[in-house]
């Protein structure tokens, strides 16, 4: 008797499918953790420092180099306050909005859902987050900012923004190069919020441990829900 011969696509190639896919899948899951862990460790660690310790070692060093800067290239003032605008209300409103509305109309509900939830749950998270800790700004800014100060909004808003569209990218295509640029430019909006003397450096660092540890629970939470799940209307490339 013939022995029967797999049509294409079949069960053969399922093992290797299978392998690769958990293969990714614990890559994302450890990554996950231990970004959840170092991120909320780091957030705990500052607000000891800050609230039990009261040390500023941290802040003076920060605001020296920052300082430094400024004194040796004044140039730098013009190019801060265009950066320091796209971790602004004026801009991250129009863009969490835009930007979802965009990916919604290319098929990509998840992913529009996900930025929208983000977005949202940063803004309440770093309300809450301000309003607990009550952390009065700087006196020395250089422009009024009103406010309190614990932890940056631009700092933990930018990670919830850019820090996403990089999770989005790599999920989505593997965009790795544009997921590091993201990533990086998020860095850099906090550290201009130093630069202008409006945060502290322990707001702006727990701004972006507290948007990562956001970010994090909010992946694990959307596996979760839309596991075996299919939004009507997704586009099929689409897949958690």
């Amino acid at each position: 008797m013939p022995t029967p011969v797999a049509p294409p696509g079949s069960s053969t190639s399922t093992p290797a499918r299978a392998a690769g896919l958990a293969g990714l899948l614990t890559a994302e899951v450890i990554f996950g953790v231990l970004l959840f862990v170092g991120a909320f460790g780091l957030f705990f660690y500052l607000t000891r420092v800050v609230f039990r310790e009261h040390s500023q070692v941290f802040d003076d060093w920060g605001f020296a180099q920052m300082d430094r800067l400024r004194a040796a290239r004044p140039w730098t003032r013009t190019f801060v306050d265009v950066l320091t605008f796209f971790g602004s209300v004026k801009f991250l409103v129009p863009a969490s909005l835009v930007i979802p509305y965009v990916m919604y109309r290319r098929g990509l509900k998840r992913y529009a859902i996900e930025l929208l939830l983000s977005m949202g749950g940063g803004v309440a998270l770093n309300e809450l987050l301000k309003a607990y800790f009550h952390r009065d700004r700087p006196t020395t800014a250089l422009i009024y900012q009103y406010g309190l100060s614990f932890p940056s909004g631009h700092a933990m808003m930018g990670m919830c923004l850019y820090g996403c569209l990089a999770w989005l990218a790599v999920q989505h295509g593997r965009h790795w190069s544009l997921a590091v640029a993201l990533v990086c430019f998020s860095l850099s909006i906090g550290l201009t919020r130093v630069y202008l003397h409006v945060h502290y450096p322990t707001d702006v660092v727990a701004g972006f441990a507290g948007g990562a540890a956001w970010l994090v629970l909010l992946r694990t939470g959307i596996r979760l829900f839309w596991k075996e799940k299919k939004i009507p209307g997704e586009d099929a490339t689409v897949s958690e």
